[in-house]
């Protein structure tokens, strides 16, 4: 585990061995191909520094992917369904503020965990028929929440949000566009807790700066996947994604 020292940024090289695969994966979940993979970044990137500083160093990247992924697919989102998704979302990054302090990150690694498997679990065991109806109101409620609550303690709101938005069985770009405009709201909402929560320093900064330039080469890479690939192989990748997600972060929390 990294030290805070007096250098203006991380100079470890393990840490940018972990950390640059890790921003290309947030990249191409951000453009949708891959969505699931997206929330395994904080945990490779706690490979060599705390969660809390993973998170923290992730946020002026993710402000460059999001924009990146809402210009990309800026026609192509669901207006009505955001309008339900988005205040509930950041009601979550409110709930995540208050606890932040209280709840260790492996415990809530380990609660994101076990709800993705189990959510794929599900969809195996009792795979969906083409006319069975979108998922209940109340339930989009419940997991848009968690989903807020995830993305601000480890950046891993996808999989929650996934659980909703996946039983509607949206086009792969539509499904993209919203989850873009999604997250950048939402993850538009941490700065300031994050600032009062002394997470943003000097030093967190600047090492950002220096994986900043690799974020558009993943959003890059998943924006042309998702405009070329079939909606059948789009969701086995999402599926995939989730499924390696759910593993890493339950064996996160149990390790």
């Amino acid at each position: 585990m990294l030290s805070h020292t007096d250098f203006p940024l991380i100079t470890d090289p393990y840490f940018y061995m972990v950390s640059i695969p890790a921003v290309l994966l947030m990249g191409i979940s951000k453009s949708g191909f891959g969505a699931g993979f997206g929330s395994l970044a904080v945990p490779m990137m706690a490979l060599a520094v705390s969660v809390p500083q993973a998170a923290a160093i992730l946020m002026p990247v993710l402000f460059v992917m999001d924009v990146l992924g809402m210009a990309a697919f800026r026609k192509d989102f669901d207006l009505k369904l955001l309008r339900f998704l988005l205040p509930w979302g950041v009601l979550g990054i409110g709930v995540g503020t208050l606890l932040f302090k209280v709840l260790q990150a492996h415990v809530v690694a380990g609660l994101v965990g076990a709800f993705t498997l189990l959510f794929l679990a599900q969809r195996l065991l009792f795979p969906p028929k083409p006319d069975s109806p979108p998922p209940p109101r109340w339930l989009g409620v419940l997991l848009t929440v968690m989903s807020g609550f995830t993305s601000f303690i480890a950046h891993a709101g996808g999989p929650p949000i996934n659980a909703y938005v996946i039983p509607m069985r949206l086009s792969p770009v539509r499904f993209t566009a919203t989850m873009a405009f999604f997250f950048f709201v939402i993850n538009l909402s941490k700065w300031i807790p994050y600032a009062w929560l002394g997470l943003l320093d000097w030093r967190n900064m600047a090492t950002s700066l220096v994986l900043l330039p690799i974020a558009p080469i993943g959003v890059w890479v998943g924006v042309w996947m998702a405009r070329r690939i079939s909606q059948v192989l789009f969701y086995r990748f999402l599926y995939t994604g989730m499924l390696l997600t759910g593993l890493k972060l339950l064996w996160d929390a149990l390790v």
